[in-house]
Parts: structure tokens; sequence; C-alpha cells
């Protein structure tokens, strides 16, 4: 009986493992400064912060000069919502922005879950004038 019950729990935790590793959200490393990403629910949609980069590490209060509203330079680059309204799942997230603090621009983009620990962010000016970066989990 107990070996039973044992197998049975070691069965039902394999079975769930997969669908947690399918879930885009938390700490990701993107390709360009080093940047760290966190990806959370917002609602039904993905959204994700800049938590870290190379410009915050050497200045914490590192402000969003690029930016081409000149009304939002003066917001804090940590912390700062780059990620919006993606929706879909659980492999693929479509309809969202994606905000550029490099170029100070938002882009139309998808994010597409590559195993458990790669994720495919697509960036669109206008298709077909689009780039991928691939980022990794850190968390």
């Amino acid at each position: 009986m107990r070996t039973t019950l044992l197998a049975g729990i070691a069965a039902g935790t394999l079975l769930a493992a997969p669908a947690l590793a399918a879930d885009p959200t938390g700490l990701w490393q993107t390709p360009t400064r080093n940047g760290q990403v966190e990806i959370s629910k917002c609602g039904a949609n993905l959204c994700g912060r800049l938590v870290s980069s190379d410009g915050i590490k050497a200045d914490p209060a590192l402000k969003d000069v690029n930016n081409s509203n000149t009304a939002l330079r003066g917001r804090a680059l940590k912390g700062l919502t780059i990620l919006t309204g993606f929706s879909g799942g659980p492999k693929d997230w479509t309809g969202g922005s994606i905000y550029n603090a490099e170029d100070g621009r938002t882009y139309s983009g998808s994010i597409t879950l590559d195993g458990d620990n790669t994720l495919k962010l697509r960036g669109c000016v206008v298709a077909p004038l689009c780039k991928t970066q691939i980022w990794t989990r850190l968390r």
C-alpha cells in the first residue's frame, strides 16, 4: 500500500513538472547590456519589467533619457514595464508591445517559449522589419 502511494505521488509530480516548466514567468537574461527582465502575469496577459542592466548597475537612478516622448524621459529605468499586453499561451503569446529603452521606441511583438529555459522575443516596426532576441531563464 505504501509503495503504491509513493509511486502515485512520484508519478503525479513528474506529470505536473512539464506544466510548470512551460510557464514563461520568471527572471530572464537578455543578450544586450546584461539586461534582466522579470516576466509576470498581468491579469490574463504577460508583462515584463526591467530589473537590471549594466547601466542600472552603474547608476541605479538611471533615467529613460532616450524616450521618444520627452515627458517620460525623467522616469527611472529600473522597474520600468517594457513588455505589455501579450496574450495567448501556453507556448506563444502575441499582440503585445515591447519598449526598447535604447532607442526610446515601442514595437509590436510576440513571445515564444522554446523549451523550458529559452524565450524568443520578436519585435517589429512593421512586418517584415522585425528583430528576434533569445533570452535565457535565470529563475
